[in-house]
Protein backbone atom coordinates (compact mmCIF):
# COMPACT_ATOMS: atom_id res chain seq x y z
CA UNK A 1 0.00 0.00 0.00
CA UNK A 2 2.62 1.96 0.71
CA UNK A 3 4.50 1.28 -2.67
CA UNK A 4 1.00 2.49 -4.40
CA UNK A 5 0.77 5.71 -2.49
CA UNK A 6 4.39 6.89 -3.30
CA UNK A 7 3.83 5.82 -6.82
CA UNK A 8 0.81 8.07 -6.90
CA UNK A 9 2.36 11.05 -5.18
CA UNK A 10 5.44 10.32 -8.02
CA UNK A 11 3.39 10.66 -11.28
CA UNK A 12 0.84 13.75 -9.86
CA UNK A 13 4.35 15.60 -9.08
CA UNK A 14 6.47 14.30 -12.55
CA UNK A 15 2.80 15.82 -14.27
CA UNK A 16 3.27 18.77 -12.39
CA UNK A 17 6.80 19.10 -13.01
CA UNK A 18 6.09 18.78 -16.44
CA UNK A 19 3.54 21.14 -16.50
CA UNK A 20 6.11 23.84 -14.62
CA UNK A 21 8.66 23.31 -17.40
CA UNK A 22 6.13 23.48 -20.14
CA UNK A 23 5.50 27.12 -19.11
CA UNK A 24 9.35 27.95 -19.02
CA UNK A 25 9.13 25.69 -22.88
CA UNK A 26 6.41 27.84 -24.04
CA UNK A 27 8.32 31.88 -23.03
CA UNK A 28 11.30 30.22 -24.25
CA UNK A 29 10.21 29.03 -27.34
CA UNK A 30 8.62 32.59 -28.71
CA UNK A 31 11.68 34.41 -27.33
CA UNK A 32 14.50 32.20 -28.90
CA UNK A 33 12.92 30.81 -32.14
CA UNK A 34 13.02 33.30 -35.42
CA UNK A 35 9.67 33.23 -36.27
CA UNK A 36 6.08 33.27 -34.10
CA UNK A 37 4.56 30.31 -36.42
CA UNK A 38 7.46 28.13 -35.41
CA UNK A 39 7.30 28.97 -31.89
CA UNK A 40 3.43 28.54 -32.14
CA UNK A 41 4.15 24.71 -33.32
CA UNK A 42 6.73 23.91 -30.73
CA UNK A 43 4.33 24.75 -28.17
CA UNK A 44 1.10 23.39 -29.94
CA UNK A 45 2.85 19.87 -29.90
CA UNK A 46 4.32 20.13 -26.22
CA UNK A 47 1.42 21.03 -24.99
CA UNK A 48 -0.82 17.93 -26.60
CA UNK A 49 1.96 15.66 -25.12
CA UNK A 50 1.37 17.22 -21.49
CA UNK A 51 -2.38 16.72 -21.83
CA UNK A 52 -2.36 13.65 -23.39
CA UNK A 53 -0.05 12.49 -20.44
CA UNK A 54 -2.44 14.02 -18.06
CA UNK A 55 -5.13 12.33 -19.09
CA UNK A 56 -3.35 8.98 -18.91
CA UNK A 57 -1.96 9.73 -15.22
CA UNK A 58 -5.12 11.34 -14.06
CA UNK A 59 -7.18 8.20 -15.25
CA UNK A 60 -4.58 5.41 -13.68
CA UNK A 61 -4.98 7.70 -10.26
CA UNK A 62 -8.29 7.72 -9.75
CA UNK A 63 -8.80 3.96 -10.64
CA UNK A 64 -5.96 3.15 -7.98
CA UNK A 65 -7.98 5.31 -5.62
CA UNK A 66 -10.25 2.68 -5.28
CA UNK A 67 -7.72 0.14 -3.85
CA UNK A 68 -8.53 -0.26 -0.45
CA UNK A 69 -7.09 1.85 2.51
CA UNK A 70 -7.76 3.00 5.86
CA UNK A 71 -8.57 6.62 4.53
CA UNK A 72 -11.19 8.66 5.57
CA UNK A 73 -13.95 9.20 3.23
CA UNK A 74 -14.24 12.64 2.66
CA UNK A 75 -10.53 12.86 1.69
CA UNK A 76 -10.72 9.94 -0.56
CA UNK A 77 -14.13 11.62 -2.61
CA UNK A 78 -11.96 14.98 -2.82
CA UNK A 79 -9.12 13.88 -3.73
CA UNK A 80 -11.13 11.43 -6.93
CA UNK A 81 -13.38 15.02 -7.50
CA UNK A 82 -9.78 17.05 -7.96
CA UNK A 83 -8.02 14.06 -10.27
CA UNK A 84 -11.27 13.97 -12.27
CA UNK A 85 -11.37 18.26 -12.70
CA UNK A 86 -7.50 17.73 -13.55
CA UNK A 87 -8.35 15.07 -16.33
CA UNK A 88 -11.03 16.38 -17.28
CA UNK A 89 -9.52 19.78 -17.74
CA UNK A 90 -6.57 18.08 -19.42
CA UNK A 91 -8.82 17.28 -22.31
CA UNK A 92 -11.04 19.93 -22.49
CA UNK A 93 -7.32 21.94 -23.01
CA UNK A 94 -6.43 19.23 -25.71
CA UNK A 95 -10.03 18.36 -27.58
CA UNK A 96 -12.04 21.44 -27.18
CA UNK A 97 -9.70 24.27 -27.08
CA UNK A 98 -6.61 22.47 -29.12
CA UNK A 99 -9.03 21.82 -31.90
CA UNK A 100 -10.82 24.79 -32.19
CA UNK A 101 -7.24 26.48 -32.16
CA UNK A 102 -6.02 24.72 -34.92
CA UNK A 103 -9.64 25.34 -36.64
CA UNK A 104 -9.26 29.01 -36.31
CA UNK A 105 -5.49 29.15 -37.91
CA UNK A 106 -6.91 26.99 -40.98
CA UNK A 107 -9.77 29.80 -41.28
CA UNK A 108 -6.72 32.85 -40.95
CA UNK A 109 -4.86 31.17 -43.33
CA UNK A 110 -1.62 33.00 -42.88
CA UNK A 111 0.50 33.67 -39.75
CA UNK A 112 -1.58 35.31 -36.93
CA UNK A 113 0.96 38.15 -35.81
CA UNK A 114 -0.09 38.97 -39.84
CA UNK A 115 -3.79 40.52 -38.51
CA UNK A 116 -4.44 43.52 -37.05
CA UNK A 117 -4.88 43.53 -33.51
CA UNK A 118 -8.52 44.03 -34.02
CA UNK A 119 -9.40 41.78 -36.34
CA UNK A 120 -12.04 39.50 -35.35
CA UNK A 121 -10.32 36.24 -35.84
CA UNK A 122 -6.86 37.15 -34.15
CA UNK A 123 -9.28 38.63 -30.90
CA UNK A 124 -10.98 34.88 -31.39
CA UNK A 125 -7.89 33.07 -31.64
CA UNK A 126 -6.62 35.44 -28.37
CA UNK A 127 -10.04 34.47 -26.58
CA UNK A 128 -9.17 30.84 -26.88
CA UNK A 129 -5.51 31.07 -26.38
CA UNK A 130 -6.39 32.55 -22.94
CA UNK A 131 -9.26 29.89 -22.30
CA UNK A 132 -6.68 27.96 -22.85
CA UNK A 133 -4.06 28.96 -20.81
CA UNK A 134 -6.87 29.39 -17.68
CA UNK A 135 -7.43 25.12 -18.41
CA UNK A 136 -3.95 24.08 -17.81
CA UNK A 137 -3.74 26.63 -14.22
CA UNK A 138 -7.34 24.29 -13.10
CA UNK A 139 -5.71 21.39 -14.04
CA UNK A 140 -2.60 22.65 -12.70
CA UNK A 141 -4.04 23.47 -8.96
CA UNK A 142 -6.24 20.80 -8.93
CA UNK A 143 -3.22 18.44 -9.30
CA UNK A 144 -1.42 20.46 -6.66
CA UNK A 145 -4.40 20.19 -4.43
CA UNK A 146 -4.24 16.21 -4.62
CA UNK A 147 -1.74 15.67 -4.40
CA UNK A 148 -1.17 17.62 -1.01
CA UNK A 149 -4.52 15.48 -0.17
CA UNK A 150 -2.53 12.45 -0.77
CA UNK A 151 0.85 13.55 0.90
CA UNK A 152 -1.33 14.55 4.05
CA UNK A 153 -3.52 11.33 4.21
CA UNK A 154 -0.18 9.31 4.00
CA UNK A 155 1.51 10.73 6.89
CA UNK A 156 -2.15 11.07 8.85
CA UNK A 157 -2.67 7.21 8.82
CA UNK A 158 0.43 6.59 10.72
CA UNK A 159 -0.09 5.50 14.25
CA UNK A 160 3.31 6.91 16.01
CA UNK A 161 6.48 8.55 14.56
CA UNK A 162 8.39 5.15 15.38
CA UNK A 163 7.22 3.24 12.12
CA UNK A 164 7.99 5.86 9.70
CA UNK A 165 10.89 4.99 7.46
CA UNK A 166 13.08 8.05 7.75
CA UNK A 167 12.93 7.92 11.98
CA UNK A 168 16.58 6.94 12.97
CA UNK A 169 16.18 7.49 16.72
CA UNK A 170 16.19 3.74 17.13
CA UNK A 171 19.41 3.17 14.69
CA UNK A 172 21.41 5.42 17.09
CA UNK A 173 20.55 4.90 20.24
CA UNK A 174 23.67 4.10 22.55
Amino acid sequence: MKFLTDLRLLLIAVWLGAAVYFIGVAQSAFTILPQRELAGMVVNRTIAILNFSGLGIFLFLVLTSFVRGAHRRILLWAERVLLLIAGAACAVGQFVFGFWIAMKRVEIGRPIDELAADDPLRIQFNMLHEYSVWTLMVAMAAAFLAFWIVANRKSATKKDSASTPYNFEKEFKV
